[in-house]
């Protein structure tokens, strides 16, 4: 079948020859997963059990493409590890019908592994990604959508009933799924993924708070699109961390980002050496003591976030120095951070270079995206509006939105028990907001 235009103009660009997708038989799909795994032999066992609980004839649909992946320079250990789970793969695609649709990239062997300046997370979704393009059946009617998932993730059983009739009734072209990450048995692990979960999603919920086009969240495991909105952002990025991050923040700058409430992701709790940032490395962190983790952005950052959007974003488009002036007014900081990020010039520029108000709308969006906000965010907190205790500043959050909090709380690090109900509100807050 010939590849839509866009596609193979697309595949030209890119350098994927080194690898390819083994595949049992050469079927085309409307669901393609994607699945990076870096000694994941025992975790991906349990991913395809779970994976197994969906509808048979979703799974029909959908191929899971694992990429199994690591550098030259990884340890033995690793590459043995991997070795056991290409083994395992192919042995599962030799059955005589197996329930689900497998397809396998080496890249782990002598000559298939990662280049050592990028290879890394990133660098492996995108090999995934591309090479997924070559399968969709792009002869039917339904949405062709490209699924992010982790090999140690597992997920709930209506996981893709759920992603594809949404992205179908919906036409969604981008999205991501709801996610809970994993407790484990042991109570400081307990706490170290409650204050990352209560961390993230207080963060999605001040973005939301201010308007924002980019309040979601950006968690490589729970991200969707369909092919159309990959290839218009150029594909997925290789960086070996926050590769989720900016995939999503290109996505939002196209199009809008959608959540799929209705089915679950269960991310991994356990701390991890793959990547610097995300799950891993914060629950590593928090076990390490080193630092009171404890903390959350002030509100009063949010709010002078919520003014200047509102400002920027008005239709009424005027000159940077009026701009600038009403950002003095909002907050000093505020402005400081917008000299600092050369926003005179920048918008200057916009406004030379747009004829219409619908491109001046789109160029607000992209140049203040997902990462300047983060910086501003960060800079406020630096210079104007230190952290707070983080259940003081969920307390203030949930009388400013006007929600009644009924959690009995004397202490500033309460039981764990407190905690997770403070959790449990952010994520009816969540489901509430969409």
């Amino acid at each position: 079948m010939q590849l839509p235009i866009q596609v193979q103009k697309y595949l030209n660009k890119q350098n994927s020859s080194r690898w390819n997708i083994e595949i049992k038989e050469q079927s085309l799909f409307s669901n393609i997963i994607v699945v990076p795994a870096l000694a994941e032999y025992e975790n991906t066992k349990v991913l395809l059990e779970s994976l197994s609980l969906n509808s048979k004839y979703y799974l029909d649909q959908t191929l899971i493409i694992f990429v199994v992946n690591n550098l030259a320079s990884h340890s033995a250990n690793i590459k043995e590890t991997n070795f056991k789970l290409l083994s395992f793969l192919r042995d599962y695609q030799k059955e005589e019908n197996p329930l689900l649709n497998i397809g396998i990239i080496d890249a782990s062997t002598t000559d298939k592994t990662l280049p050592g300046k990028d290879g890394g997370v990133g660098f492996a979704r995108k090999i995934g990604m591309d090479l997924a393009l070559n399968y969709f059946n792009y002869e039917n009617n339904n949405k062709k959508i490209l699924i992010c998932l982790d090999a140690d993730c597992t997920v709930s059983e209506n996981y893709l009933e759920t992603i594809v009739t949404e992205f179908n009734k919906n036409n969604f072209s981008a999205g991501y799924v709801n996610f809970e990450h994993k407790l484990q048995q042991n109570e400081e692990d307990q706490k170290a993924i409650i204050n990352y979960e209560i961390f993230l999603r207080y963060y999605v919920a001040g973005l939301k708070f201010a308007n924002s086009p980019y309040g979601f969240h950006t968690i490589g495991s729970t991200m969707i699109c369909d092919f159309e909105s990959y290839v218009k952002i150029g594909g997925m990025n290789k960086r070996k961390a926050a590769e989720d991050f900016y995939f999503m923040e290109k996505l939002a700058k196209v199009t809008k980002i959608n959540k799929i409430t209705g089915a679950t992701v269960f991310p991994s709790s356990r701390g991890s050496w793959r990547v610097p940032f995300g799950t891993g490395q914060r629950v590593n962190r928090y076990l390490s003591h080193k630092q009171n983790e404890y903390l959350l952005y002030s509100l009063k950052s949010f709010e002078v976030l919520k003014e200047w959007l509102k400002v920027f974003h008005s239709p009424e488009n005027t000159s940077s120095d009026n701009y600038l002036v009403e950002a003095k007014r909002i907050n000093i900081s505020l402005y400081n951070f917008l000299v600092d990020q050369n926003f005179k010039k920048a918008w200057d520029m916009i406004l030379s270079n747009s004829k219409t108000g619908l491109q001046i709308e789109k160029q607000k969006k992209i140049w203040m995206d997902g990462f300047k906000t983060l910086k501003l965010i960060h800079y406020l907190r630096d210079n104007t509006f230190p952290q707070e205790n983080m259940f003081d500043a969920l307390d203030i959050f949930y009388s400013k939105i006007g929600i009644i909090n009924s959690i009995n709380r004397n202490k500033n690090l309460p039981s764990i028990e407190i905690q997770l109900e403070y959790l449990e509100n952010l994520k009816k807050l969540e489901s509430c907001n969409g």
